[in-house]
């Protein structure tokens, strides 16, 4: 019975897939990836990446439509940076907890306690955050973008344990938002120490939207893109890896000899799975859901995005 429910699912995906070849030319559509999704659409992606890599796809593609797999900001960054193209997700109820925990009104006012802050926002924040926002940064360039300002004091949003990280690598002073990823931040060092004693020759690689106490045990700290590049290029054979686990799927494309440990069961995060390929051919047949982004707003965000992408 198994068997044959995965031969009909296997079929039944071989037919999505031709649907979707389709689909794409006729409305001469992009898929970008999100490395947290799915593999099934993974699989299927134009580009596969980390929220800085796909924020630059959309800001340099020929399509008319851009299928954003991932969370809802995401979408929005693409169509901040690409404002005349459609953009399309295939759940609109793929959302960011992390993003969802600041607020413009909060932080309006500590920019009024701060008035010589420069605002650096974390990309995982919504447009309407973007906008009251100096210069985003991903947890690719956190370091760089901080190292790329004049100003001697940083309102850093909304991830605490990425700002936490990024100030070790700065004097400037930061004042951090209480913000956290749920899916990150739940990785305990019990978890950590239980499989480092069940894999001892394996090295521990974790994202720094991890707690400090568990980013300080790492053997490599780096955003997904890092993580995936560090696994890929070292002579280690074995990983216990600390990202959330759709990145399995490029992290076993890249070395399939090697072995890879999440850290804990939990590191799924729960929006970026809503997505799959059946919800992403039907967003396609229908455009939609639709991403829209106000104008106003859209124009004050796509200063901060595009200050971070001039960073080098």
């Amino acid at each position: 019975m198994e068997a044959l429910a995965l031969e009909r699912k296997k079929q039944q995906n071989e037919e999505l897939k031709e649907r979707l070849l389709q689909l794409k030319k006729e409305r001469n559509a992009i898929i970008l990836a999100h490395y947290y999704q799915r593999d099934e659409i993974q699989e299927v992606a134009d580009f596969r990446g980390d929220s800085f890599l796909l924020a630059q796809k959309a800001a340099e593609t020929d399509a008319d439509v851009i299928v954003f797999c991932g969370v809802h900001f995401m979408g929005e960054s693409a169509k901040i940076l690409a404002p005349n193209k459609t953009v399309i997700i295939p759940d609109e109820r793929a959302g960011c907890p992390m993003a969802d925990m600041v607020n413009v009104d909060g932080l309006r006012k500590l920019k009024a306690q701060h008035p010589n802050a420069t605002v650096v926002t974390y990309i995982n924040s919504s447009a309407e955050i973007k906008a009251e926002t100096d210069i985003c940064c991903t947890s690719a360039n956190a370091v760089k973008v901080i190292q790329s300002l004049d100003s001697e004091e940083i309102i850093w949003v909304p991830d605490k344990n990425l700002g936490n990280y990024v100030e070790k690598f700065t004097d400037k002073k930061m004042i951090i938002w209480e913000g956290y990823c749920n899916t990150h931040d739940m990785l305990t060092v019990k978890d950590v120490e239980e499989m480092k004693a069940q894999y001892p020759n394996a090295q521990f690689v974790v994202h720094p939207e991890c707690r400090p106490e568990v980013v300080a045990l790492g053997d490599f700290v780096g955003s997904t893109t890092a993580i995936i590049k560090y696994c890929k290029e070292s002579d280690c054979q074995e990983f216990i890896v600390g990202t959330e686990d759709g990145t399995g799927y490029q992290l076993r494309l890249d070395s399939p000899e090697k072995k890879f440990h999440f850290a804990t069961k939990f590191l799924v995060c729960p929006n970026m799975k809503v997505n799959n390929l059946k919800k992403l051919v039907k967003c396609l047949e229908t455009m939609g859901p639709e991403i829209y982004v106000d104008p106003e707003v859209a124009a004050k965000a796509k200063l901060s995005l595009e200050r971070m992408l001039q960073v080098k």
